[in-house]
Parts: C-alpha cells; structure tokens; sequence
C-alpha cells in the first residue's frame, strides 16, 4: 500500500468514524465556522480546565475532508495546554500551506510530528479544498479566542 493510500485510507476512517462526535453536556464555548463555498459547517464544543482542554465534542456535516479533519483535530487537542494547541494549530496551518514535497515536520524539533494530521497534507494539491480542511481549526481558533479573552463564555 502507497503512502497516498495509506493517507486516503486514515481520511476515510477518521470520516466514517468520526472522534468526539457529539456534544458536551454543559460547555465552557461553543464555536461555530462554515464554509460558504462549498457548504461545510462545522461546530465544537469546548470543556476548559484552567487553560487545558479537558474534552471536546463537534458536530457539523460536509466533505470527507472537513469532516476528517475534524475528528483528527479533535483527537489531537484533547489534554493540550491552550499554548500547545496555538502551536499545533500554527503547524497544521504551515504544513497545509507548505509546497509540494516539503516535510510537514520540524526537523529541529524532535517528537513535533503530527501524527494522523499528515494525512491531510495531500489536500495541498487541490487549493479550493484547503479551506475544507482548515474550517474546524479556524473554528477551534475561535473558541479559544473566547476562553483566552474571556468572552462569550457560556455559563
């Protein structure tokens, strides 16, 4: 099996089964992003305890793609510092936008691999699809923008 293969395969699972699918029964924010071009919504969910993530449920519908990186994104940010996820964010971002051929990863720093996230990284190739992709970080973004400020908190 190809690494392309491999990637599809890890995009679809990610797709069919989606992790942390749902919503949490009393959330600290609640955060919301769609896709107008392609009519992608995606919505999340965020438990926050001091300034770690303690759980995350997301609900939305769309491509395989947004929907993927989704479930992918909500695996990785789980038990991460607000700080942490500012950087795995600032990755995933820099590996969707980096050429063909490019390593995602920073060779400087060891252990910075992005694990199941690579797998999106042939989404490059297709420039209309990145926004797909990007949709629920952009989203996540935003909700912690509302912790980190304060702001639009639920109670």
């Amino acid at each position: 099996m190809s690494l392309q293969e491999l990637y599809r395969e890890v995009i679809l699972d990610h797709y069919r089964n989606p992790r942390h699918r749902g919503h949490l029964p009393s959330p600290d924010v609640h955060a919301e992003g769609e896709n107008p071009s392609c009519g992608d919504e995606f919505s999340l969910d965020l438990d926050v305890d001091g300034q770690t993530v303690a759980a995350i449920a997301t609900q939305g519908q769309g491509c395989s793609i947004s929907q993927a990186s989704g479930s992918m994104m909500a695996e990785a940010v789980v038990g991460k510092s607000l700080d942490e996820i500012h950087e795995l964010t600032s990755r995933f971002k820099r590996m969707m936008s980096i050429e063909e051929g490019e390593s995602p990863v920073d060779e400087e720093r060891p252990g910075s691999v992005l694990g199941d996230l690579e797998a999106l990284q042939g989404v490059r190739r297709f420039p209309v699809r990145i926004k797909c992709a990007d949709l629920p970080w952009t989203t996540l973004e935003d909700a912690i923008r509302r912790v980190e400020q304060g702001s639009e908190v639920l109670p």
